[in-house]
């Protein structure tokens, strides 16, 4: 019987190409029934028929489908992958990041952690819940993966509501070991046995071996990386971005500078100057940069390279609306290599997925969504236990309370208790004009948070 995965957001080009040529790639996947689903059908049907002029011109046996009635495509389904956003992604994003700054708020990015992104989760969450209700009614064997951000309070709040359901956050963070430690350890990345944990964007490296001598690798991570780093062209985190989406930006000409802001020099540490920070005092190597790590620290507005931010963010969100994504034959995510897993229990172990705390990380409560490594075989995702240092653990401690308080929120439409997240919230250091600020957001981000009463 073929396998029956489902795309919910496939007419995004960027997600719904990039999915198609992992899934297309795989022999292991071959004769699977492949729906695309989004609410768009314009965009729905540019995808379809890429997908079925690709299939037909490599003449793979995959059979395509899409739909805007996700009830109809989910039914019988046995994989489902969101990717989804709302309204004006990034017109909504700047009100995240800009209005709580307007507030005294010094977040250092608005997207996963901070005040921008309860913002984003309130937003988001409500239709991701809206899809899981139909997977539990639908197919409540199936298994699930996100790429939607936030992704830890996504993956918290759902599971708290569908404590049943297979529900994995999915993130390509992970991808950036694989980048860069190769060349400051002068060894191949096969030759590396690592192991990093956390909360999604909030993650260390814990563990380097190398498997030819079992040897710490750890002691020369510590020791190269501040020279490594420090001679690391500022333009190698932007073009790596692109990089790990299997998108390559020509390094060439005046449209790269352009669209950084005319930023065309290197600079030491770019994007890392926290990073920088937390390698120094806490001793362990983040697997972030400083506008994902920083949203979730007080203190990143100090020591983050704003400048760093700032253009990764003007490159982003330029970038996406000049590339034309296509159709590779090549693996970029990780979710069809755990699909591989689960079909043929296989028992490898995943770098990196988003699932509920079940002991990974002692430090942290159940309910709470962790990014641990995992091994996966026939019976799905098993997560496994890591040690967190004291110092990251307290790190990771801070935000208990943010997560609780945003799922409750949304599963209680309650106004009250987003403006509760927001004083719970570390990043957050004011106090009395913070209901001011929770009803203008609302006013503003109308009608995705109309809901919050």
């Amino acid at each position: 019987m073929a396998t029956k995965i489902v795309l919910v957001g496939a007419g995004s080009a960027q997600f719904g190409y990039g999915t198609l040529g992992d899934i297309f790639q795989s022999t292991a996947l071959y004769g699977s029934e492949i729906v695309l689903h989004d609410i768009n059908p314009a965009s729905l049907a540019v995808t379809e028929k890429t997908a079925r002029d690709f299939l037909a011109a490599e003449d793979l046996p995959f059979l395509v489908s899409a739909t805007t009635d996700r009830r109809e495509a989910l039914k019988g389904a046995e994989f489902v992958i969101i990717s989804i956003e709302v309204g004006d992604r990034f017109a909504l994003w700047d009100l995240d990041w800009q209005i709580p700054q307007q507030f005294g708020i010094q977040q250092v990015y608005g997207e996963n952690g901070g005040p921008g992104g309860l913002f984003h989760s309130l937003r988001i969450i409500p239709p991701i819940l809206d899809i899981c209700a139909d997977v539990a009614d639908l197919c409540p064997d199936a298994w699930v993966f996100n790429y939607s951000n936030p992704m830890s309070r996504i993956c918290t709040t759902v599971h708290r509501r569908f404590p049943q359901l297979n529900f994995v956050g999915m993130c390509h963070e992970i991808a950036s070991l694989e980048r860069y430690l190769p060349e400051m350890l002068g060894t191949s990345f096969d030759n590396l046995q690592l192991r990093a944990a956390g909360l999604n964007h909030f993650s260390v490296l814990l563990e380097a071996r190398y498997k030819d001598s079992g040897a710490d690798a750890y002691a020369d991570v510590r020791a190269r990386a501040p020279d490594y780093f420090a001679t690391l062209p500022g333009y190698s985190d932007i073009l790596d971005y692109a990089r790990t989406h299997g998108q390559l930006v020509e390094t060439e000409g005046s449209t790269e500078r352009a669209w950084l802001g005319g930023r065309d020099s290197a600079k030491p540490w770019a994007d890392r100057t926290l990073f920088k920070e937390v390698l120094a005092k806490f001793n362990y190597l983040p697997i972030t940069t400083d506008s994902h790590f920083g949203e979730y620290i007080r203190w990143a507005s100090e020591v983050s390279d704003h400048r760093g931010i700032l253009d990764f963010y003007t490159f982003y969100r330029n970038y996406l609306g000049h590339v034309q994504p296509k159709i590779e034959l090549k693996m970029k995510e990780r979710v069809v290599a755990i699909i591989e897993g689960i079909l043929s229990d296989s028992g490898y172990e995943e770098a990196a997925v988003n699932i509920p705390n079940r002991g990974y990380i002692r430090q942290l409560p159940e309910f709470i969504a962790v990014e641990v490594p995992a091994i996966i075989d026939r019976k799905g995702v098993h997560g496994i236990s890591v040690d967190i240092p004291p110092g990251i653990a307290g790190l990771l401690t801070n935000q208990i309370g943010v997560h609780d308080l945003t799922a409750e929120a949304i599963l209680n439409q309650s106004r009250d208790l987003v403006v509760q997240a927001l004083l719970v919230d570390s990043v957050n250091d004011k106090c009395k004009a913070i209901p001011e600020l929770v009803d203008l957001m609302i006013a503003r981000q109308r009608p995705w948070l109309d809901y919050l009463k």
